[in-house]
């Protein structure tokens, strides 16, 4: 019997998205054998050469002039992307998705990015295509760019998403709130003292600090401020791939303490997470949903203008975290670990919060419930 295919289509711009997709991937396979996945990033896959280029001048940008993303964010938030717009994206990028998916003959398609979700929507318009198409939102906001006529379900990740998709005139019943996927490895809980042993960590007061892979960690004072509670808690400080950065900050001296871990790029974040009593992150879709789905308090730095910061004040809302402007957060926090049980109280709480506002496997059992 031939097995469903699932074609999840994304774009790298930001982690979140391919990560979603992936999440996704993993999640149908772990829930069902009959089911047959395949992620592709479709801009790189279609123009390997020109593709990477226009990623890292994304990345760039992301860095150096955050204030300029939120701009863009902000003057397009309830335009979605016209069909002058989608007939340029096809003739200049996307001219051989159509090929793509003759060639891959998917029963379904997921996007989780507006991109290729635009590009597909105008294929279903007059491309003649006749496959359902499911929009994955990988944030906790709904910008206009996400919306298409040719969208047979939006998943998203709360019910104030599904409102405002409301407010933008899609019906309600084409929407469904699933939250945002995570990897099956974030669903249980893995064994504390296994972990500690294969990354050589102690058993000791720890905090997990993401965002390095876009070396966003290096020279940022609050981080060295971190660096000085090394004698009484642990930092596992996450550079991704990195290298360069990873090299910086492990021949700077102050962060070659040995309760100090430097960490490339792993897939095993969510092991790292399970013997972490607090996460500092940027304030991304996927990385926020991956410690809300292992119950972490989280300090939020440097939220991108645009979808971070309502990323940010989401979390911020639901008790899960706080912004970090100041060493005071971090202060507060770092004393508060080092109580006895005072950690483990707290992740509980939050467990509970998200017991009662998230289901880590839900998105995926979603999309199962759809194709059947």
């Amino acid at each position: 019997m031939r097995k469903k295919r699932v074609l999840l289509l994304s774009e790298g711009f930001g982690t979140g998205h391919t990560q979603a997709a992936y999440a996704l991937a993993m999640g149908l396979r772990q829930l069902s054998q009959s089911v047959q996945p395949r992620v592709i990033e479709l801009g790189t896959f279609l123009n390997p050469v020109i593709g990477p280029i226009i990623l890292g001048a994304y990345r760039r940008t992301v860095s150096k002039q955050p204030k300029l993303v939120g701009k863009l964010y902000r003057s397009q938030y309830d335009k979605s992307l016209n069909r002058l717009a989608q007939f340029a994206l096809h003739r200049l990028f996307y001219n051989q998705v159509s090929d793509v998916i003759r060639q891959l003959k998917p029963d379904t398609i997921v996007c989780t990015h507006p991109i290729p979700n635009a590009v597909v929507g105008r294929l279903k318009r007059v491309g003649g295509l006749d496959l359902p198409l499911y929009t994955l939102i990988t944030d906790y906001d709904a910008h206009a760019t996400w919306t298409n006529p040719g969208v047979n379900k939006y998943l998203v990740s709360t019910q104030a998403v599904r409102d405002k998709l409301i407010a933008r005139g899609i019906a309600d019943s084409l929407i469904e709130v699933t939250g945002i996927p995570v990897h099956p490895n974030f669903w249980h809980p893995h064994d504390r003292a296994e972990i500690q042993a294969q990354f050589g960590l102690k058993d000791m007061p720890t905090v997990m600090v993401m965002g390095g892979g876009w070396g966003l960690l290096y020279g940022e004072h609050l981080v060295e401020h971190m660096a000085g509670y090394a004698d009484r808690v642990q930092l596992i400080l996450c550079m991704g791939s990195n290298e360069k950065a990873r090299e910086k900050l492990a021949a700077d001296p102050k962060f070659q303490h040995p309760n100090i871990k430097i960490i490339g790029f792993t897939k095993e974040i969510s092991k790292l997470m399970d013997v972490s009593d607090l996460l500092v992150t940027k304030p991304g879709g996927m990385t926020c949903t991956e410690g809300m789905a292992k119950g972490m308090p989280m300090l939020f730095y440097e939220p991108i203008p645009g979808q971070e910061e309502e990323n940010a004040e989401y979390f911020i809302h639901q008790g899960f975290g706080e912004l970090m402007t100041t060493a005071e957060p971090i202060d507060r926090w770092f004393r508060l670990i080092q109580e006895p049980y005072a950690a483990d109280r707290h992740r509980d709480a939050l467990l509970a919060v998200r017991n009662a506002e998230y289901h880590p496997a839900k998105c995926s059992e979603a999309v199962l419930a759809l194709m059947e």
